[in-house]
């Protein structure tokens, strides 16, 4: 599985910073760092739509308050 995070400069602000040390947390926390790649990337094209994240090109909109329960839904559920 791969996840992307937008890290340019409208994501950056809305908070994908903390998205990203969210999902590396969350991968750890879950010893899936064998099954999880997890990189940034600049603009998807999709700024107003908040931080911008794709699982295997699969568009998501993730908040810093939403990382738990995206990793829930969109990742434990998949890999398990």
């Amino acid at each position: 599985m791969k996840i992307t995070v937008c890290i340019g400069s409208s994501c950056h602000i809305k908070g994908s910073r903390q998205v990203v040390e969210g999902l590396q947390y969350l991968i750890s926390e879950h010893n899936l760092g064998d099954k999880v790649e997890l990189s940034g990337t600049f603009c998807m094209g999709k700024c107003k739509d908040g931080v911008c994240v794709t699982v295997d090109d699969k568009f998501h909109s993730v908040t810093p308050e939403s990382v738990d329960d995206f990793f829930e839904k969109n990742v434990l559920s998949v890999v398990k």
